[in-house]
């Protein structure tokens, strides 16, 4: 009685890259055959001739390489009561994520405000923020000390005519504290769109994978000198590397005033409301510590959620997702609206 191979191998590879994770099926059996019942089995008739001239049977084990991945999309979330306090009790089946209008299965990765940070601060040294800067200075230098937690990461950047690295990723305090030290004030133009790509470049090449990465910009949005950066450049980048966006504007006086000032207002809202974070405008420099308090109260509250999506190696498009609470319309929910699908290529056997 002839017997059949009857082995088939699956493999699970997991690849993780940037903010995402890719899973692929590899591995299998095709064309395997089942024995027929006796009462199927006919005798065959056989001669030393026929077996002499019967043709070499095909290998009926071999294998056929099928890629089936995923990508994990990681979904930050910020949850606020009426009177915008942040909302600690949610959990993975008071969310309902859909990617392009199709519902998906989420998933609760952690405990609220636990993710480790990865914060870009952009600093704008240019003219039109001179005469509040020893207050932004020290408003950020409290932050710094007293919220960052163990195991988060700080950059620093310097707005001005240039984008300008003023401390590299580090998590010792007293290093984020020098650099913001060393900072000082210049009557130079803008380049806003410049300096926070490059920020935002920095966070996707150095960040680690299960951070969340938080650009926060101290400036009043005042573009003016950027050689390349555009808004939708700045916001392709922005969801791309998977950040949060939040700015302080310390001229919101200027707001009613001035066109420019209304849009460069405007852009760091645009920014915001995109990634899930927030964009603040403050009449007083005093109000600065606040503000800072606000954010920081956000952000160790945050839940972060995720879901599989299915990921095409060719398919390299914007997909819109929404993020809702419908079983509690006390709160107020804030979420990324979409993201970019993996480059990376299907993992190889």
């Amino acid at each position: 009685m002839r017997t059949f191979p009857a082995t088939s191998i699956v493999i699970l590879v997991a690849v993780v890259s940037g903010f995402g994770t890719k899973l692929g099926l590899i591995s299998y059996a095709r064309g395997l055959q089942q024995p027929s019942s006796p009462t199927q089995q006919r005798p065959e008739k056989k001669s030393p001739q026929s077996e002499q001239k019967r043709p070499e049977e095909p290998a009926q084990n071999q294998e056929e390489t099928i890629h089936l991945s995923s990508h994990l999309v990681l979904v930050p979330v910020s949850a606020s009561d009426a009177n915008g306090n942040p909302v600690t009790n949610l959990t993975a089946r008071d969310i309902v994520i859909e990617e392009q209008g199709r519902p998906q299965q989420v998933v609760s990765l952690g405990e609220p405000g636990k993710t480790p940070i990865d914060l870009a601060l952009l600093f704008d040294v240019s003219g039109s923020t001179m005469r509040q800067f020893d207050f932004e200075r020290q408003a950020a230098e409290q932050f710094v000390k007293r919220d960052l937690k163990p195991g988060d990461d700080i950059s620093i950047f310097a707005i001005g005519a240039t984008p300008k690295m003023i401390q590299a990723r580090t998590n010792a305090i007293a290093d984020a504290i020098a650099g913001l030290n060393s900072i000082e004030p210049a009557n130079v133009p803008t380049a806003f769109f410049d300096t926070v790509i490059a920020g935002v470049q920095y966070l996707g090449k150095t960040a680690d994978a299960e951070s969340r990465r938080v650009v926060l910009v101290i400036s009043d949005g005042e573009e003016n000198y950027s050689t390349t950066g555009t808004l939708s450049q700045s916001l392709r980048d922005l969801q791309k590397n998977d950040c949060l966006f939040y700015s302080i504007n310390p001229n919101g006086h200027g707001v009613k005033l001035n066109k420019i000032s209304q849009q460069g207002q405007a852009v760091m809202e645009s920014m915001a409301s995109e990634t899930g974070g927030k964009a603040f405008s403050i009449s007083r420099p005093e109000d600065l510590e606040s503000v800072f308090n606000e954010i920081a109260a956000e952000l160790q509250a945050q839940y972060l959620f995720g879901y599989y999506a299915d990921d095409q190696a060719t398919d390299t498009g914007f997909k819109k997702i929404t993020v809702r609470a419908p079983g509690r319309p006390d709160i107020r929910i804030r979420a990324r609206q979409g993201y970019y699908p993996s480059l990376q290529p299907a993992p190889k056997p």
